[in-house]
């Protein structure tokens, strides 16, 4: 839903707009913070970065991104979100899929203790 937030032990997301079939998030990952490595099985992502660098991993292949630069990240793909930085990292990730709820996240690899077995 429109204006839905969450702090994360990362940082921060909030969601912009929504539709049919597509989300747009602000997501905000603090200084010498990561999200986990994760996947989906219903959405793809596109993130474009705003503020600060952010170093992704796709597929094991790590990518950085200046201000302005945009990555696109396949249903299914494993990926992550660093910030290796002094300066807060912000990204507009476009979702596009079947399903955008915060559910569909598998995750791989995490830094906080949330990669059980089970979805999130």
């Amino acid at each position: 839903m429109i204006g839905d937030s969450a702090v994360r032990p990362w940082g921060s997301w909030q969601v912009l707009d929504e539709g049919d079939g597509f989300k747009v998030k602000r997501i905000v990952v603090e200084p010498g913070c990561r999200l986990s490595y994760q996947t989906h099985e219903h959405r793809a992502e596109h993130w474009t970065v705003v503020a600060g660098v952010a170093t992704c991993v796709i597929d094991d292949e790590e990518k950085v991104l200046q201000i302005a630069d945009s990555v696109n990240v396949a249903v299914g793909q494993a990926h992550r979100i660093t910030n290796m930085h002094d300066e807060p990292l912000i990204i507009i990730e476009v979702q596009h899929g079947s399903y955008t709820g915060e559910d569909d996240i598998v995750r791989l690899s995490d830094d906080y203790g949330r990669c059980e077995t089970e979805i999130h």
